[in-house]
């Protein structure tokens, strides 16, 4: 199928099982946050199924191709995996800035980073038994968690690095095996700080990546746009993905109105391009969003397009959410129609 439609992640979770006023008033959580979820144990993990159910149905009834869980049991795209790590003291916690330059609470390195289980094979499991259509997982990438984390262990910053990509490699092997046909790495940091990623950042994911048999992509972004509102025209890090093992790269052109002739340098990779603007509350027509990606077409082929979202979805209104996606396959629709 040319111009297959995705999620690049989450998807809203419901007022009546998070308080999004919270969610959305403070920076995405590095620790746990459970004082966010308006249910408690025994309740919450049924509540949180039955919030997945929804997000699932939703993107079906958009008609997407390939559906993700909405990420609804987790505070952040991050901090469900990042402090499920052996080596993290999550009962004192550190500080790092975030990409905004604000001081938040993150995880501090006080041992070796392990992977104690698997974190996300069940959420995976659950997506599989709602859906018969492929399914997409993501996990946060090495260099992004070290970045949200204080390191209080490691004599340096890549040796930390390569033993979070130990930790995703196990984790994405595991989601591969249970039966994921795509998984996602989120690096957004490596934008947010190129000179770290040219450094480590690159051979981290690498090695996240290794023996890895499956469909992977790597998310890259300027931030979620109810947090980081202004956009610059182009990426600081993004042509040195060309060197990396995914088979995609997910990127964002909707808000930023990315010159897209930077494709170019992505060699053959398949491309998420973001075409929907999550910082308008206006549902996009199709022809806008067809619009967006005949830009990238003229630098790619249309067989290496996949229509997303430019980012998680997690901050807008839930119909919005709808509406844009379903917004987005009838583009494809269009776009089908036009080159095949």
């Amino acid at each position: 199928m040319l111009f297959p439609t995705t999620i690049v992640g989450s998807f809203p979770q419901p007022e009546w099982l998070i308080d999004r006023a919270k969610l959305a008033g403070r920076f995405p959580p590095r620790v746990r946050a459970k004082e966010l979820w308006r249910l408690q144990e025994p309740y919450l993990a049924q509540a949180q199924d039955d919030a997945t159910l929804l997000a699932i149905r939703a993107q079906e009834e958009a008609g997407l191709d390939i559906v993700s869980d909405g990420e609804i049991r987790r505070e952040s795209y991050s901090n469900r995996f990042a402090t499920a790590l052996e080596g993290v003291d999550l009962d004192n916690p550190g500080t790092a800035l975030d990409r905004s330059g604000h001081p938040n609470p993150v995880p501090r390195i006080s041992g070796k980073i392990r992977r104690k289980h698997a974190v996300e094979v069940e959420d995976l499991l659950f997506l599989k038994r709602h859906t018969k259509r492929m399914t997409k997982i993501t996990v946060p990438g090495p260099f992004t968690m070290l970045q949200q984390a204080q390191n209080d262990f490691y004599k340096s910053e890549e040796e930390a690095a390569m033993d979070y990509a130990e930790a995703v490699n196990a984790e994405i092997k595991d989601l591969f095996a249970a039966g994921a046909d795509v998984v996602q790495i989120d690096e957004p940091y490596m934008q947010a700080r190129p000179e770290k990623a040219r450094q480590y950042g690159l051979a981290a994911l690498n090695r996240a990546l290794e023996g890895v048999q499956g469909t992977t992509a790597v998310h890259i972004c300027f931030g979620y746009a109810a947090v980081i509102h202004a956009r610059p025209s182009g990426y600081s890090f993004l042509p040195e993905l060309a060197g990396c093992k995914c088979g995609q790269v997910s990127i964002e052109t909707a808000q930023s109105n990315l010159d897209t002739k930077v494709l170019e340098e992505l060699g053959g990779k398949q491309i998420m391009v973001g075409c929907l603007d999550l910082s308008d509350m206006n549902i996009e027509t199709p022809e806008v969003v067809a619009g967006r990606i005949r830009k990238a077409l003229k630098h790619v082929k249309p067989e290496q397009v996949i229509l997303a979202p430019d980012c998680g979805m997690k901050y807008l209104p839930r119909e919005v959410a709808q509406g844009k996606l379903a917004s987005m396959v009838k583009a494809a629709q269009m776009l089908r129609g036009e080159y095949q």
